[in-house]
């Protein structure tokens, strides 16, 4: 699945990669899908719940040199 946005986090910590991926999905609508780029640990836990909170699908998750990858499908 091809992203159509990209929103790079990385050197940002707890609470901004969340907060920043919040106002992403926000603004974009159903069929889109968002790439966030991120270094902080706490993503790998704060990323899937905050997916499913907003009713949305994690499509991967791709941990590669200390970075992950989060592909999320936006839900109508």
């Amino acid at each position: 699945m091809e992203p159509t946005h990209k929103l790079d986090v990385l050197g940002h910590y707890c609470p901004v990669p969340v907060s920043k991926a919040r106002k992403a999905l926000n603004d974009l609508v159903g069929g889109d899908v968002l790439l966030v780029i991120a270094d902080d640990p706490e993503t790998m836990h704060d990323m899937p719940l905050l997916v499913e909170r907003l009713g949305h699908r994690l499509v991967d998750v791709i941990k590669s040199s200390g970075e992950f990858s989060y592909i999320i499908e936006v839900c109508e």
